[in-house]
């Protein structure tokens, strides 16, 4: 596809099929993650890939607990009216976790946190590393895009992050970004409806 192609078709899917992502095309796509920008020009970015729901459902446990919460918490305090919004919610909350063993396919993303503890930041640039592997994860959504995968995250709530890491051994001087979910959509994915920006009422000149 084209670039702006794949911008447009790039969707967060919950819904998908049962088959398999090849390792190629996964290589493909993390292979991606590190074309993006990184602090410090340094890269140093890792993945832990869980294959089978068996192997899944071991890692996301932690999720169960915080889930009811969150679904509770979504419910109680939207004010804003957004249909659009809600519909949303109402397809996710209850997928949560099945959307995460779906496909069969479940990746973390690592990075290396060398300075600051990531929730404890000096300043803003504490979190160079932090916004390069979001932009790694970014790179990731559009080449599964161009492969024809959807894909879904999960950014850990409470102390999952913790607790996944202990469960995946990982270093303690590595944090992961999200749980990601890669594989090729069900027919019958439900897709929420795309907000139409007006770009010239979002672009200011010179001063806001």
């Amino acid at each position: 596809m084209e670039l702006y192609e794949v911008l447009e078709k790039r969707r967060t899917y919950r819904d998908f099929s049962n088959r398999e992502v090849n390792d190629e095309i996964l290589n493909r796509i993390i292979s991606a993650a590190f074309k993006a920008p990184t602090n410090d020009h340094l890269r140093q970015l890792e993945f832990v890939v869980v294959r089978g729901r068996e192997n899944i459902a071991n890692v996301i446990a932690p999720l169960a607990k915080n889930m009811e919460a969150f679904k509770k918490l979504v419910a109680e305090v939207d004010e804003s009216d957004d249909k659009d919004k809600m519909a949303m919610f109402a397809d996710a909350l209850p997928k949560q976790q099945k959307m995460l063993m779906e496909s069969g396919l479940l990746i973390i993303p690592f990075f290396r946190q060398l300075t600051w503890p990531l929730l404890k930041p000096a300043e803003q640039s504490s979190l160079n590393y932090f916004a390069s592997a979001w932009c790694a994860l970014e790179n990731m959504l559009l080449a599964a895009t161009d492969e024809g995968l959807g894909a879904v995250f999960h950014i850990p709530v409470s102390d999952e992050a913790d607790k996944i890491k202990t469960i995946l051994h990982a270093p303690e001087d590595y944090e992961m970004t999200c749980l990601l979910t890669i594989g090729y959509p069900a027919e019958d994915a439900f897709l929420p409806k795309q907000k139409e920006i007006n770009i010239e009422s979002r672009i200011h000149e010179n001063i806001w």
